[in-house]
């Protein structure tokens, strides 16, 4: 249906915003879960930590399609979740992506807030600071690891196909608007139907996207001073 020549616009520019939209709010929602995890885990001393920690650098590696089934299955009319019929929504996109992203996050923030010395955080305990102004410290210490945690859970969440393709349908409305069809699933609609030239259009806007996300962190770490760094 659509040639690179007689791409259209409306339709492009549809998907690239479904996907914006959920990618991004997939991140900020496995943010607000994900990094009051990793400072608890990284504080506190509880039994079974270490399986903890191990459970969420297991979960980097699970299969999209598993969670996406788990999703389907969760949000179906007899699932748990089913009476707010949310399947094949941006939203069951949207819970799906942050699975994913979730133990990204925090693995790799759990990483850089265990990287801060130990001895930090005794010198501020011992100049008085409470357990929120240490918690803060460490979170300064650690801003460039979890701006790069930041970034791998964005980059796992926009590039995201066989989950997002199980829970929301590929839909496409009247007119070419997208409604759940997001670059990675046109690329691959585009690639079956024999427009490679479409999808390799479409591969280079989502490339585009993932590298001016980088180019943001990249320019973060440039804009602090080097004395402020570790």
């Amino acid at each position: 249906m659509f040639g690179l020549g007689d791409l259209n616009l409306t339709y492009l520019v549809s998907i690239t915003l479904v996907s914006l939209y959920v990618s991004t709010l997939a991140v900020v929602v496995s943010s607000v879960i994900g990094l009051p995890i990793a400072l608890v885990v990284s504080f506190r001393e509880f039994r079974g930590k270490s399986a903890v920690t191990s459970l969420f650098s297991t979960g980097m590696g699970f299969p999209s399609v598993v969670v996406g089934l788990v999703v389907l299955l969760a949000l179906s009319r007899s699932g748990p979740l089913g009476t707010f019929e949310l399947l094949f929504t941006p939203e069951a996109m949207i819970i799906s992506q942050t699975i994913l992203a979730l133990p990204v996050l925090v693995s790799v923030s759990l990483s850089a807030v265990q990287s801060v010395p130990q001895d930090l955080r005794d010198a501020a305990f011992a100049t008085g600071g409470t357990s929120t102004d240490v918690a803060l410290l460490v979170i300064r210490e650690a801003r460039y690891g979890i701006v790069t945690a930041l970034l791998a859970a964005y980059g796992r969440a926009i590039s995201e196909v066989g989950s997002v393709l199980i829970v929301g349908g590929n839909i496409v409305l009247t007119g070419d608007r997208s409604f759940t069809r997001t670059l990675t699933t046109a690329i691959t609609v585009e690639a079956r139907k024999g427009n490679i030239e479409t999808g390799i259009a479409l591969g280079a806007i989502l490339l585009a996207l993932v590298l001016f996300v980088n180019a943001l962190g990249a320019r973060f770490r440039d804009r602090t001073p080097s004395g402020d760094r570790r």
